[in-house]
């Protein structure tokens, strides 16, 4: 046992397996002691034997962002079990639906009133959340198609 395996504090992944972190340990350069909770996650939702297989995979370029990939996958799924990302990009998505349609309306009202046609108007408010679970913030992926966007096409005769 030489002096210097004692002066460094083991990863994180080595101290929560409670066992002695090698030199040559895989998980020391992306789960830093001062992180705990990373590898914690990760463990609890793939486990460290997956883990190490495939970080063995993994070009050494590449791991870095593999294990960022892994944390994030492995928090949202404590938050979320079920959908997991998925539920936080079914929000984002519904977000980035909602703020085109405030931008679609606020560009033609712009429009209206440069052009003195009518008074401006005020941007449409985002639609009451339903009973299907959109409640909670979340949109699932069974409801990213609006159903509403389909009554609009049909109504206008998919003219713009």
């Amino acid at each position: 046992m030489s002096s210097s395996s004692y002066s460094s504090s083991p990863c994180a992944a080595c101290k929560f397996l409670r066992r002695k972190c090698m030199p040559d340990c895989i998980f020391a350069p992306y789960f830093p002691p001062e992180e705990p909770q990373k590898f914690a996650n990760v463990h609890k939702i793939f486990g460290a034997s997956n883990v190490s297989k495939l970080l063995n995979e993994v070009p050494t370029f590449q791991r870095e962002d593999a294990v960022n990939s892994l944390a994030y996958e492995a928090e949202a799924r404590l938050k979320d079990p079920v959908y997991g990302c998925v539920g936080a990009i079914s929000v984002l998505q519904r977000q980035v639906i909602t703020l085109q349609r405030e931008l679609d309306a606020t560009n033609a009202n712009l429009f209206r009133y440069a052009y003195n046609e009518m008074p401006p108007l005020r941007p449409p408010q985002p639609p009451p959340p339903s009973a299907a679970g959109q409640s909670s913030g979340f949109c699932y992926p069974y409801q990213w198609n609006d159903p509403s966007d389909e009554d609009n096409e049909r109504s206008s005769g998919g003219n713009m």
